[in-house]
């Protein structure tokens, strides 16, 4: 690890019924940097997030995110040093408008006691208003988050998941079922996102993968195949006999 790294997967390992979904994987992550992890279904990619994120703990192998060990904490406690998911399937409030989404989401001491004396001041309201510009959802604060398209959605969902802060995001298939307008905003969101923090995409569509323009990690049989640019890897003959070529 260098102290530019921010994530970091050391050679781990899991296994359910004998089926090793990740196997020996090395992956590293710097701060503010975005990288695009693709790769066939079975390849590990939705395990991988779940050992990162606390819900799947590895048979072997540390994962640490700064100086944390991941592997020796919850989920909860995982969230609340820096690290937000995003699934593929969004999960909103839909009987409250984005605004609220948003005023819910937002980072804050969540006792009992503080939840009864916390109050949204002007700076929470300048917050929100400006991630509702960043995810393109401005003028549509007061719609009830279940009227929204479903790309709009999965912008809420981001928008939600940056009033926590986190300093490493975690996203899943983001584009899928998006129309194409929808996926060109949806890589500008993240790019303009990824200039502070860093985020893991995994994603299918490889035209939303070249939008990104960042390193490309490609898994299979839960360990890393190639690495590099886009290019790079849809040259390499191992990804295409694997993956591309199918």
């Amino acid at each position: 690890m260098t102290t530019e790294t921010i994530l970091f997967l050391d050679t781990v390992s899991v296994s359910f019924d004998g089926f090793k979904a990740l196997n020996n994987l090395n992956l590293a992550v710097g701060a503010g940097e975005m990288r695009a992890i693709i790769g066939p279904n079975g390849a590990g990619k939705t395990t991988m997030m779940d050992v990162i994120t606390g819900k799947t703990k590895p048979d072997a192998g540390r994962v640490s995110f700064r100086d944390y060990n991941l592997t020796k904490m919850d989920e909860a406690a995982i969230a609340m040093i820096g690290i937000g998911r995003k699934f593929q399937k969004p999960t909103v409030f839909e009987s409250h408008t984005v605004w609220d989404n948003l005023e819910l989401a937002m980072k804050s001491k969540r006792s009992a006691l503080a939840s009864l004396r916390w109050r949204l001041n002007s700076e929470h309201q300048d917050k929100i208003a400006v991630t509702l510009k960043r995810i393109n959802l401005e003028e549509a604060s007061q719609r009830l988050a279940g009227n929204l398209s479903h790309g709009q959605k999965q912008w809420l969902e981001i928008g939600m998941l940056l009033m926590q802060e986190p300093d490493l995001l975690l996203v899943d298939e983001p584009v899928a079922g998006m129309t194409d307008a929808e996926t060109a905003k949806t890589a500008a969101l993240l790019k303009d996102i990824a200039q502070t923090r860093a985020v893991v995409v995994v994603e299918h569509d490889m035209d939303f993968i070249r939008a990104l323009d960042v390193r490309v990690t490609v898994l299979h049989e839960g360990t890393v195949l190639a690495e590099g640019s886009l290019d790079t890897v849809q040259n390499n003959q191992r990804v295409i006999d694997v993956y591309l070529g199918r």
